[in-house]
């Protein structure tokens, strides 16, 4: 999000914000709350506490709800299909993530070196490609090798941060509320609009839950509060305070930071670092269809687990293939991250709020947590979230339907899928009868059925195992 955030807000066609110390202000603002409130409390304090054996992301509330306890059945029904339209509209912002990311990333040879600019599609075509061809190593290799690729990344970025932060230390104020608050009194219409270029900040949230049963709550939990937070905070102060020093840096304030001896090697380093953030979000579509597949909206999918010591880290080939085509098939039709930049955001937002509607549905039919907590908590979040995407809903002209109709048809195979094995199964039972009646004329049997006994080292392969 630091390549593209900021640079979107301040070079929107429509309702641009202004390089001035108030609008700056505000928008800096604006960023840091909104990933203090979505990202570090909403998801990595309380949302991350709901798992369904180990594995995040919004099919693992949907798991949870789906057996729970509620008098109405209605009612189970209903936040079982927003679960779903959930999971579907991640698939819609699964597809624009890696496209946007990689994307940004390699447009820097655009500042660096511009007489390369008609080599940007080619390079991310070829990024994308080798990025889903490792797919199939497992998590474990990825993780491995991009691991201390992301611990020089947010290195950068904070020493970039620091750097520029002290030619202009008065812009720290930016992190007081009051400043968003003032942005949005001053400039209502145009601040709201620009709520939808804001949310960029915070897109991969989603993603960093559905990876949980990849690499665990807690290290998840270490990683954000001990590096990536303070350094996408530092990165985002100096974005701002370059562009108070400079205004016509709002073309591209990330690559602009860079000295220009470095720029090179910073285009190296965040294409590497975007097709990791790429990676999170490939890895939480293996997440959601497997659950999907458990859950009986998807059929049996081809799906290898990668790791002897962690049952989250699958690889699934099917789901990689689609993506993979659907990726370079948006790449190649917009063409550049700031036409992408258009249609991110919608499915983003929707998904936000059905995550939440379904951890407070959890929070209360499971855990029983007092009303009026769970009245508070709806109170926070919705109003952000629900802001969020009213602000993005003016994008869909502009691209934001893309995700919407891959979500809305990955909505009607999972549907349509649930809808036939159910068709399916009572036609079964009524041929056949109920399968529990059968095992128990089976035991009811006389004489009874001969079981051959089990040798002792097919026990011993079966407790391995």
């Amino acid at each position: 999000s630091p390549l593209y955030a900021l640079q979107t807000v301040f070079t929107a066609d429509n309702h641009a914000v202004h390089a001035t110390s108030g609008d700056v202000y505000g928008v800096i603002s604006l960023v840091f709350w909104s990933i203090t409130m979505v990202v570090s409390v909403k998801y990595v304090t309380f949302i991350m506490r709901a798992d369904n054996g180990g594995e995040g992301g919004i099919m693992a509330l949907t798991a949870l709800v789906q057996g729970a306890r509620v008098k109405r059945n209605a009612t189970k029904l209903m936040l079982v299909t927003l679960g779903i339209l959930g999971a579907s509209l991640f698939y819609g912002d699964g597809a624009i993530t890696p496209a946007i990311s990689v994307l940004s990333a390699v447009e820097g040879v655009k500042v660096a070196v511009p007489s390369l600019h008609s080599m940007v599609l080619p390079i991310t075509v070829a990024v994308l490609t080798m990025l889903f061809a490792i797919q199939r190593y497992g998590t474990k290799l990825v993780g491995n090798l991009f691991g201390p690729v992301m611990a020089v990344w947010f290195g950068v970025l904070a020493l970039l941060g620091i750097v520029e932060i002290a030619h202009h230390p008065d812009v720290i104020r930016a992190l007081s509320p009051t400043y968003g608050a003032r942005f949005f009194f001053h400039h209502g219409g145009v601040a709201f609009i620009a709520l939808g270029s804001v949310v960029l900040a915070v897109t991969g949230a989603e993603a960093l839950y559905a990876d949980m049963g990849h690499f665990g709550r807690a290290p998840i939990r270490r990683a954000w509060f001990l590096l990536v937070f303070p350094a996408l905070t530092l990165n985002c102060l100096a974005q701002g305070s370059l562009i108070l020093r400079s205004p016509k840096s709002v073309s591209n304030p990330f690559f602009l930071l860079v000295p220009s001896w470095a720029q090179i090697p910073m285009v190296l380093l965040a294409t590497v670092a975007t097709v990791i953030a790429s990676q999170a979000v490939i890895s939480g579509a293996f997440s959601v269809s497997h659950q999907a597949v458990q859950l009986g909206f998807l059929p049996r999918l081809t799906v290898r687990h990668t790791s002897r010591r962690e049952i989250g880290q699958i690889y699934v080939p099917g789901i990689n293939a689609m993506l993979f085509a659907v990726v370079l098939a948006i790449v190649i039709g917009f063409g550049s991250s700031a036409a992408l930049a258009s249609a991110y955001g919608v499915a983003v937002t929707g998904t936000f709020i059905l995550n939440t509607i379904l951890f407070l549905a959890v929070a209360r039919l499971l855990w029983h947590r007092p009303r009026r907590l769970i009245a508070l908590g709806a109170a926070v979040f919705l109003t952000i979230e629900f802001s969020f995407f009213a602000a993005n809903l003016t994008k869909v002209v502009h691209g934001g339907w893309l995700p919407l109709a891959i979500g809305a048809i990955v909505f009607t195979v999972l549907m349509t899928w649930r809808r036939g094995r159910e068709i399916v199964s009572a036609n079964r039972m009524r041929e056949e009868g109920p399968l529990q009646d059968y095992i128990d004329n089976l035991n009811a049997r006389r004489p009874p059925i001969q079981r051959v006994p089990r040798s002792e080292e097919h026990t011993s392969e079966l407790q391995s195992l």
